[in-house]
């Protein structure tokens, strides 16, 4: 090799060196994703919901198979519904469940007159929730849906501190009149297939008895297809 191309090797020399130090120290600064975190972001998750509540047969029957399971779920209650079942309301709150506010009264009439009706409707029911149990309500649902407020309205619950929340699939045990069981199981399934994450709309109120018979199947199936429960 001549003589004048020598520090250009020599140099050439040090940079693969450098780069190779270096560029392998940059390698492990960067956060690579790994197999667990693609995993993880591909997690089917389920959201048991209740509408309704709380009753006392039917809300203490659904809880008792919650626990049973070591699944947590959300209740959104109607406050009126909650006079005399104090204790109830305890022990969604007790047990580690998400309370949300749904409605004082559950009446589309007076609480969709106006929109001062409405949000006093929404106060009223998280103050007694507050009072209760001692929890200050950060959900809501919209009764019936609101699906003609709820454009409007959502950006001003979500002011108030709310994350409003609504479902991608039912149970059917408020769509279907005098569902069985075996109807609820199976329409929560059909209708929440193929969703990552599924949102459930199920009731704790007085007749939906059939709802808590279903629910240890409701459980069951989920979980024969990899989802996790959460709750709000």
């Amino acid at each position: 090799m001549q003589k004048k191309y020598i520090p250009f090797a020599v140099f050439f020399v040090i940079l693969l060196v450098f780069l190779a130090h270096f560029g392998a120290r940059l390698a492990l600064a960067v956060p690579a994703v790994t197999y667990a975190e693609e995993a993880k972001n591909e997690q089917k998750e389920v959201y048991l919901t209740f509408d309704d509540g709380p009753s006392t047969k039917v809300t203490n029957r659904i809880l008792d198979i919650l626990k049973e399971e070591n699944v947590k779920a959300t209740f959104f209650i109607v406050s009126d519904r909650a006079y005399g079942r104090n204790e109830v309301l305890r022990r969604i709150a007790a047990e580690g469940h998400t309370l949300g506010v749904h409605s004082k009264t559950h009446d589309y009439s007076k609480m969709y007159a106006s929109d001062e009706a409405f949000f006093q409707d929404i106060d009223a029911c998280a103050d007694v929730i507050q009072k209760i149990t001692g929890v200050t309500p950060k959900v809501y649902r919209f009764p019936g849906g609101g699906m003609q407020y709820r454009k409007r309205l959502t950006p001003l619950v979500e002011q108030k501190g709310y994350q409003v929340v609504s479902w991608n699939a039912v149970c059917g045990d408020e769509e279907i009149a005098g569902a069985s069981a075996d109807t609820l199981v199976e329409t929560s399934l059909k209708t929440s297939a193929g969703k990552r994450r599924v949102v459930l709309l199920c009731h704790d109120s007085a007749h939906h008895q059939a709802t808590a018979e279903a629910l240890p199947r409701i459980i069951a199936g989920f979980r024969e297809q990899g989802y996790v429960f959460c709750a709000y």
